[in-house]
This record gives structure tokens, C-alpha cells and sequence, in this order.
């Protein structure tokens, strides 16, 4: 067995080549978690800053105070339920929409040809180049009551009066469906372009079908991209704030409206601590699946090496 030392240079530059990752990770994702986790377990205070201390020291004696009235509201009050409940589901049902959107066009970009490949990529990654308040701006035009779409099904004779579309659950689907659908493409577009064609073709030579083939073959061997896709719509769908800010209607609801109401509207920093504590406790739960998967889908690969 080789043993490994730090002073071996090849593991002092792998060293220094992989430790601002980790400070990047441990300074800006674990450092601010532990001070919201922090804060969720303190008591409301009227001063500043909005929440008390955990721990007092008086006369030599250290005192921790653990106030778990944020976690308790959590699940006692069916507001706080409902919009977990419902964030979930609308994650869900745009994490389906993107599946069922981009999957074909991922596909159709794989099987182009290189100069037209590029083309479409881009037309992909576009949107990116344009800030995402200002696209949904541009839906707000595009699907309120006199806007662009109903304005144009009207003067086509299809509709008599305009379709209430804005401000309801719809126009919060179509928003994230539109923002998240590229981050479904690429990484699938990634697996696909990949894809041994000799595979389908074996598969022909043997009298499948193409549809048969595609479930076969194409479909097994696309599915580490449409999770890794799917978590990256999934997750940042969970707690958006944005989109159901201005597309969605009043009785929309979606962890992070409430997040925002509990910071900054009710200045109620332990609730909104706690609120946000339990979100990433739920999106934990797609990560270990993901990387269960992926584990899965290694194990298989070495044993057909």
C-alpha cells in the first residue's frame, strides 16, 4: 500500500489546487447557513439586531438560551404547511414541464449537425445574457389582460374576451418553466451529445425499432443528465421568489414570498431563520437521492468495464 505524504509535491499542488474550493464553500454556503441556524433557535427581539443572543455570561456562569417557537409555529400554524406543501408541487410540476419540453429539443440538438449545433446553443444560452428581472417583465407584458398574447388570440377570432392568465398559479408555471428550461437542456444536452451511436445502431441491426431503441438504449443512458437537469431546475424552483412575486396573484404560495415577509415585512428574523432552515433540511433530501444515483450509475459502469 502506498502511503500518501504532504510532502509529496504532486499531493501538495493537488492540495492547493482543490482548497479554494473548499474555503470558497466553507465561507459563502456553510458559514452563512450556521449564523441563519444560529438565529432560528433565538427569540424576537424590537432592537438590533431583530433576535437575541443564545448564550449570556454572568457571574462566571455561561447560560444558553434555545427558543424553538419558529420551528414550533413551523408545524403547528397549516399557513407554513400549505406553502411547503405547495412549493414542492410547483417545483414539481416545473421540473415535469422541463422534462417533458426539453427533452426533445436537447435531443434534436444532439443529433444536429456541428454548425447548426452551435447555433442552437446559443439560442439556449441567450437568455442568459439578458438579466431575469427583465424577462419577467417581459411576461408580465406578454400575459396580462391586455397583453401581447391575448391581444393577438382576440384579433384571430379564438377568444371573445381576454383570458385571465396573469396573476394566477399558470402564469407562475409558464415563468419558471421559461427561466429553468435551460439548465434542464444543458446538462442533458451534455449526456446526449456523448451517446455512442454505434449503441442504435447494434440496436437496428438486431430488428428494434426506433422507438424501441430510444427506450432501450437511448433513454437508460440519458437518465444521469435528466436527473442532474432535474435537480437543477428542482431545486432553485423551491424556493423562487421572483417569478410568483410578480406573476403570480395573492393567494400564491411559495416558501420564498413567505421568507421575504418574515425578513423584511414583519422583521421577524428567527421565524424567517427558521423557515429557511427547514427548506434546505427538504432540498437535502433531492441531493442524497442525486447522489445516490450517480453512485449507483458508477457501480454500474465499473462492473461493465
Amino acid at each position: 500500500m502506498r502511503k500518501i505524504s504532504l510532502g509529496n509535491p504532486r499531493t501538495v499542488r493537488r492540495f492547493w489546487v482543490i482548497a479554494p474550493t473548499y474555503i470558497w464553500m466553507v465561507l459563502f454556503l456553510l458559514v452563512p447557513f450556521l449564523l441563519v441556524l444560529k438565529i432560528s433557535f433565538a427569540d424576537l427581539n424590537f432592537g438590533v439586531p431583530p433576535y437575541t443572543a443564545l448564550t449570556k455570561l454572568e457571574d462566571g456562569m455561561l447560560s444558553l438560551f434555545v427558543n424553538l417557537r419558529g420551528y414550533m409555529l413551523l408545524f403547528t400554524d397549516s399557513l407554513y404547511l400549505n406553502t411547503y406543501i405547495s412549493s414542492v408541487r410547483m417545483a414539481a410540476v416545473t421540473t415535469l414541464c422541463c422534462i417533458l419540453i426539453g427533452y426533445p429539443m436537447a435531443y434534436y440538438i444532439a443529433r444536429s449537425a456541428p454548425s447548426t449545433r452551435n447555433l442552437l446553443l446559443l439560442g439556449v444560452i441567450l437568455p442568459f445574457w439578458t438579466s431575469l428581472l427583465l424577462r419577467v417583465y417581459a411576461w408580465v407584458g406578454i400575459l396580462r389582460d391586455e397583453g401581447l398574447l391575448n391581444y393577438l388570440l382576440m384579433a384571430l377570432g379564438l377568444i371573445d374576451k381576454p383570458l385571465e392568465i396573469y396573476r394566477t398559479d399558470l402564469a407562475v408555471y409558464i415563468g419558471m418553466v421559461y427561466a429553468y428550461l435551460p439548465f434542464f437542456i444543458l446538462p442533458l444536452y451534455a449526456n446526449l451529445v456523448k451517446l455512442d451511436l454505434r449503441l442504435l445502431e447494434a440496436a437496428y441491426d438486431l430488428g428494434a425499432r426506433p422507438w424501441t431503441a430510444f427506450l432501450q438504449v437511448t433513454l437508460p443512458l440519458s437518465m444521469p443528465g435528466v436527473i442532474a437537469g432535474g435537480m437543477l431546475v428542482f431545486i432553485p424552483s423551491v424556493g423562487e421568489f421572483v417569478i410568483p412575486q410578480m406573476l403570480g396573484g395573492a393567494d400564491t404560495l411559495m416558501i420564498g414570498r413567505v421568507m421575504w415577509s418574515e425578513f423584511f415585512d414583519n422583521a421577524d428574523w428567527p421565524m424567517a431563520a427558521a423557515v429557511t432552515c427547514v427548506m434546505v433540511l427538504i432540498l437535502i433530501v433531492p441531493l442524497i437521492l442525486f447522489q445516490y444515483s450517480q453512485m449507483r450509475q458508477l457501480e454500474k459502469q465499473g462492473r461493465a468495464s
